[in-house]
């Protein structure tokens, strides 16, 4: 409940009953009162010095005003200068980082997959592989290492079609499982043959020497198996590398069927 007050003819009033308006006069008086505080912090704030009384003056007061309001904005510009310069850095640094990111290309190929079973045992097929293909010459690697083109041509002409770089055997690494296998991973190719696809396309670089395994059935007979080059190197498009892709298809097929049969 409101408390009531006493006013000079001892009426009764309630505060909170009406809201409390000032006259004319009460309004004024509350003007002239809080006007200089106003004043003298608008002056403050625009950094002009607080002087004579003159300043309380209606015309220096709408002055003040509009020197606050063009000083608050020339600070809110500067201020907005300031942000934007310091973002275009970052934003250059940011394009800088993503071209700093690496990208990846995904490209699904048709790789033709090549299964030649022979009746013969593992054993011979190997001895038969071993005997028409030979190893690769060291002296032939360290002369195109060296630049020696007149070696390479020579071994182009006169030299075997392919050679076995190196072999791996898969099967002795089943000792661990408790039973070896006979299973052997071939390098085959040629490095001459393979400059002449290289040259062209350095990522075909990828596939050669060719990757042969020969292992043993369960039926006790060698096979061989393996993806055709034409069809791996062809992913590239260029025909330049195909063409010698297709001549190694010919000299692989060759060499795999004639050790099987």
């Amino acid at each position: 409940m409101s408390e009531p007050i006493h006013t000079r003819n001892d009426r009764r009033k309630d505060i909170s009953s009406r809201p409390l308006v000032l006259d004319r006069h009460s309004q004024n008086a509350a003007r002239s009162f809080y006007r200089p505080a106003l004043i003298a912090t608008i002056l403050q704030a625009t950094g002009k010095p607080l002087q004579t009384a003159a300043l309380w003056r209606v015309g220096v007061v709408d002055e003040a005003i509009r020197s606050a309001t063009i000083v608050a904005a020339a600070r809110l510009v500067m201020l907005m200068s300031g942000l934007f310069m310091a973002l275009v850095p970052m934003s250059a640094q940011s394009a800088e980082s993503l071209q700093e990111k690496p990208t990846m290309i995904k490209q699904t190929i048709v790789v033709e997959h090549i299964r030649i079973e022979s009746a013969k045992s593992f054993a011979d097929v190997r001895a038969a592989l071993e005997r028409s293909v030979p190893r690769l010459d060291p002296g032939l690697v360290k002369a195109l290492d060296d630049g020696d083109v007149e070696r390479a041509d020579r071994e182009k002409k006169e030299g075997p079609e392919l050679s076995i770089f190196q072999v791996r055997d898969h099967g002795a690494v089943l000792k661990i499982a408790g039973k070896a296998r006979n299973a052997l991973q071939y390098d085959i190719g040629n490095p001459v043959t393979a400059s002449l696809m290289v040259r062209h396309q350095l990522a075909a670089a990828l596939y050669p020497p060719i990757r042969v395994v020969l292992y043993e059935s369960d039926a006790g007979h060698g096979v061989f198996e393996y993806d055709r080059p034409s069809t791996t190197f062809g992913q590239f498009g260029d025909e330049q590398v195909t063409a010698v892709a297709r001549g190694l298809d010919a000299a692989l097929e060759r060499a795999l069927l004639g050790a099987a049969e």
